[in-house]
This record gives structure tokens, sequence and C-alpha cells, in this order.
């Protein structure tokens, strides 16, 4: 072979290496269910604590250069006007951690399309959590949303006091398994309201208190 040839073939290697590096880059992973919740119920320290718990489960398992926030609706209450969940996590497109494209716009993401469930729906470390049919069931995720992402504004409190209650008031949840019973069974944001707020009684109707991370950069 000659020079030219070697020369040729070096820089298609480094071609390739290099469009493989961008495309892992950009594939890297931007939505996760939490492997873990705050172990207090719902109480997750209000939208602060749970965007902090996002960040630390998604360094800890190797994200790094990315903000994360929870998928997290909050009532307006004082000074503080309401917070939707949809209006928090960025715009698109996200991956789970083994690279599968989950939704690529926030219109996709709340559409009958997007690809969520219980494959794709995958914790930081991509496990799959357990779903309707396993034991337990720990399907109901912490959401506090309609299903277009909003809070529910019907005057009462759907956010387990904007998630720092671990006793009393209700919080609505979805099923990431996008099946079971409730008002939407098949809604991953939606799907019904929750006991209470206080970890037994999340474990005891098919949750643990997860909630959904989404990079926002």
């Amino acid at each position: 072979m000659n020079k030219s040839k070697l020369l040729a073939s070096a820089a298609l290697l480094a071609t390739v290496a290099t469009l493989a590096t961008i495309n892992s880059q950009e594939n890297e992973m931007s939505f996760f269910i939490t492997s873990a919740g705050s172990g207090d119920g719902a109480n997750l320290g209000g939208l602060t604590g749970a965007d902090a718990h996002c960040q630390t489960l998604a360094e800890a398992a190797g994200s790094s250069g990315k903000t994360w926030h929870a998928y997290l609706s909050a009532h307006a209450s004082g000074n503080q006007r309401a917070v939707n969940a949809r209006e928090r996590i960025g715009f698109g497109p996200w991956y789970n951690a083994k690279g599968v494209e989950v939704a690529s716009t926030l219109n996709n993401l709340h559409s009958p399309v997007m690809q969520l469930g219980k494959e794709n729906s995958l914790t930081e470390n991509g496990d799959m959590v357990n779903g309707r049919g396993d034991s337990p069931n720990q399907h109901d995720i912490l959401t506090g949303s309609t299903l277009d992402g909003r809070t529910i504004d019907d005057g009462s409190s759907h956010t387990c006091n904007n998630w720092t209650s671990n006793s009393d008031g209700t919080a609505q949840v979805g099923h990431f398994d996008r099946t079971g019973g409730g008002a939407n069974p098949n809604s991953w944001n939606s799907a019904h309201g929750s006991r209470s707020c206080s970890q037994e009684d999340l474990i005891a109707t098919g949750g643990n208190g997860y909630f959904y991370c989404f990079a926002i950069d």
C-alpha cells in the first residue's frame, strides 16, 4: 500500500471515529426514572430538592455536563406562580440510558406516539423498573400533572403540598409502563391520584416515590 492510500485510510478511520463520537454524544442519556425516591414519601424537598436528586443520581451514573430537572408540576402558592412540568425540562430530544430516543419534542412527549413504556423508561443505570405484574409493583410515578404536563387546576392540591408533604394530601401519578387502573390507566404522566403522600401509602398503591428526570440542555 502506497503512502497516499495509507493517508486516505487514516483519514477515513479518523472521520468514522469522529462521527461515532458525535453520535454517542448526541445519544447520551437525557431521561430516566429515579432508581430511588426520597424515602420520605412525596416530600422531595420541593422542586429544588427533586432537581438536586435528579442531578445527584445522573452524575453518580456517569453523566456530566448536563443540568437535570424533575418532571413535576407545582401549584401557585403565595407569590410563587404555578409551575408546569412540561415547561421545566427543555425541548428534546431525550434518550434513555441505552441511547434509545424516547421523545423528540415536547409535543411528541405528550402524544400517543412517544416511545415511553416499560422497556424504554429506564433508570439512570439502565435498569428496568418493576411494573404491573411484577412484585412489588412500582409503576406509579410522581408528576402532579395533567395529560399535557401542566398543573391540575381544580381548586385542590395534586402535588402533596408542592412536594413537601409526607402525610396528608395526594399526588397525581403516571404509570411508566402505561397500564393499570385509574382515570387514565395508560398514561405515563397522569393516571390517577395517590392515596396519600406517605411512603407507606405510595408503596401500598403501586409506587415507591419515584419520579422522572430530564436533562434540560
